[in-house]
């Protein structure tokens, strides 16, 4: 008799990644508020789509990127829930197939616009990590690929969600400036992989430019988007709202210039305490659009 061992439930959730699920959901929220709409009779929709960009689609680039990264981990985290053999046997890579089928789901039950910018995430989830593309190799295209997942697209599905069609000119830019930020979040991240990537032949930004290149990058890449989202701001006439982004800027150069005199050992503490300053910018945004009626 076939004997099929199961992972736990606590596995599977760590694989998963709930603390991951933040920035989608947060970016996802920011587009609905930028659209200026109001959610009268459309809580729901917020709802199914801070899920959707969270638990469902987020959750599915983790399951992914652990499984194609097992030997990578083996190296950086072997307490993982695959390499650690808490995830038997290929369960890592069916969780991930199964997510992608519940994700593309729920995005066609929300509507057309979702269901697009859904699998289109799902898509760049799966490049990302699995071969033959695995975009992560690159550290410019795979970071780039994150940053699109994690902010651009989410913003302009929550935004597309509320206007019921196609967000503004002016709501895609801010996507798109606060998804060329996140390319700089990602490299952040890549600095705790460093020896397992060198190992692998992974080519993260720290890896290919070094800790103190990647760290110049990172910051140049989180700061120029935020300069270009004031210039806009400010020809919007929303000028509060463009002082309260740039304050925001000055806090995180300041920890940037603490960050970039130590890359490897304070690139977590930047992630804990310079990032959050980042999102916060991006809400201010969204409601500097939205007091601008979405400029539609």
């Amino acid at each position: 008799m076939l004997s099929v061992t199961l992972p736990k439930v606590s596995a599977v959730a760590e694989l998963l990644k709930p603390i991951t699920w933040f920035p989608p959901m947060w970016a996802f929220a920011c587009g609905a508020v930028a659209s200026g709409a109001s959610t009268d009779g459309r809580l729901w929709l917020v709802v199914a789509g801070v899920v959707l960009a969270g638990p469902l689609v987020c959750a599915t680039s983790q399951a992914v990127n652990d499984w194609f990264d097992r030997e990578v981990d083996a190296i950086n985290e072997p307490q993982r829930p695959i390499p650690s053999g808490r995830m038997p046997g290929r369960s890592g890579l069916y969780v991930a197939i199964l997510w992608t089928l519940l994700s593309l789901a729920a995005a066609w039950a929300i509507g057309p616009w979702v269901l697009a910018a859904a699998g289109l995430g799902l898509a760049l989830a799966w490049a990302y990590s699995a071969p033959p593309l695995r975009l992560k190799q690159n550290g410019w295209w795979g970071n780039a690929a994150c940053g699109l997942c994690y902010e651009g697209l989410a913003w302009i599905t929550g935004a597309a969600v509320m206007a019921g069609g196609a967000p503004s000119l002016a709501s895609l830019l801010l996507a798109a400036l606060y998804s060329v930020g996140a390319h700089g979040i990602m490299t952040l991240n890549d600095f705790k992989s460093i020896q397992g990537d060198q190992q692998m032949g992974i080519g993260s930004l720290p890896v290919r430019l070094g800790p103190q290149g990647a760290a110049r990058v990172a910051c140049a890449v989180m700061a120029l988007p935020q300069v270009a989202v004031i210039v806009l701001l400010l020809d919007w006439g929303q000028g509060q709202h463009a002082a309260g982004i740039a304050l925001l800027l000055l806090a995180q150069g300041l920890m940037m210039r603490r960050f970039l005199a130590a890359p490897i050992q304070r690139a977590l503490w930047y992630s804990g305490f310079g990032v959050p300053l980042f999102v916060l910018g991006m809400l201010v945004s969204a409601f500097a659009l939205r007091a601008s009626g979405g400029l539609s």
